[in-house]
């Protein structure tokens, strides 16, 4: 892998990650049509969510140091024997939320882990395509819900789960974490743009735990990354997240996020129909791109 390619990975990683259009899904196109899938691929897309897991922290960070402070004050509750689940505090009931959220999540990985990897890892891009319609009936479902008030007081266990559960089915290339996060928390009647803010902090525990899992696995392999391909990568994604992010926030205000749902759903048409035929001709045209890189 070049720097060259590192450096288009991590722009895509950066804008797909947070704009409703799944970063896994197309990075997976971009790797099954250069041959850099495969194993190597999974894994080194995942690394390169650090780079997208320090914009969240750059773009939030004001309401991301309440909660750790808050998260401070509900150790000292805990200690006083002062703890309570009954709360009007919005940043000690968001972390409450974001805890909530972050329970189907396990048991997902237990179960699905391999499902997911095998899919991520595979010669093919069926699934992608079928996953990139899924996001984009998600989208466009949210668009036609009432607009929600709900905020951090407001918002319900029951929130939390689905937002959660919707992650969880994330890891799918073609399914957009943001999306599909941002699309369940806006059809569950919470405001757009805390809807926003409540997907990107709550990924980031699901984006460190991927990374801690992961990376003693790539270590463990037969590959050898140079550092300095991976500080590009990581460098990138973070620029370009945090574009990424500002994009998102002005479309949420702006009432254009459905613009997503119509381009997902002609590329999901579009790489559907172009993985079936890849599939019968032996992947042709994987292979006449391959031959002129």
């Amino acid at each position: 892998m070049t720097i060259f390619d590192t450096f288009i990975q991590g722009v895509i990683q950066g804008l797909t990650e947070f704009l409703p259009v799944s970063s896994s899904g197309h990075l997976s196109l971009v790797q099954y049509f250069t041959g850099q899938g495969g194993e190597f691929g999974a894994l080194f897309s995942i690394l390169l969510h650090l780079g997208t897991l320090l914009a969240v922290f750059i773009a939030f960070y004001k309401t991301i140091l309440m909660l750790i402070i808050e998260a401070f004050y509900i150790l000292k509750d805990i200690f006083t024997l002062k703890f309570t689940f009954r709360t009007k505090d919005p940043h000690r009931k968001m972390i409450f939320m974001i805890i909530l959220s972050l329970v189907p999540l396990p048991i997902f990985y237990v179960f699905l882990k391999d499902w997911y990897r095998m899919v991520s890892s595979d010669n093919s891009i069926i699934t992608e395509g079928i996953c990139f319609l899924i996001t984009s009936f998600l989208l466009f479902t949210a668009d036609r819900c009432t607009r929600g008030k709900k905020d951090a007081s407001d918002m319900t266990s029951r929130d939390a789960l689905v937002m959660g559960i919707a992650q969880s089915i994330a890891p799918l290339p073609g399914i957009s974490r943001s999306g599909s996060t941002v699309a369940a928390g806006m059809i569950m009647g919470l405001e757009k743009e805390f809807a926003v803010t409540f997907s990107f902090i709550m990924g980031m525990p699901a984006v460190l735990g991927a990374n801690i899992l992961e990376i003693p696995e790539l270590i463990g392999t037969k590959f050898n990354i140079d550092p300095i391909i991976l500080l590009v990568g990581l460098v990138t994604s973070l620029v370009f997240g945090l574009l990424a992010i500002f994009m998102v926030k002005w479309l949420v205000r702006t009432n254009k996020y459905v613009y997503f749902a119509y381009y997902t759903f002609i590329l999901g048409l579009v790489v559907t129909g172009i993985g079936i035929y890849e599939q019968f001709s032996g992947h042709a045209i994987q292979q006449l791109l391959i031959g002129k890189l």
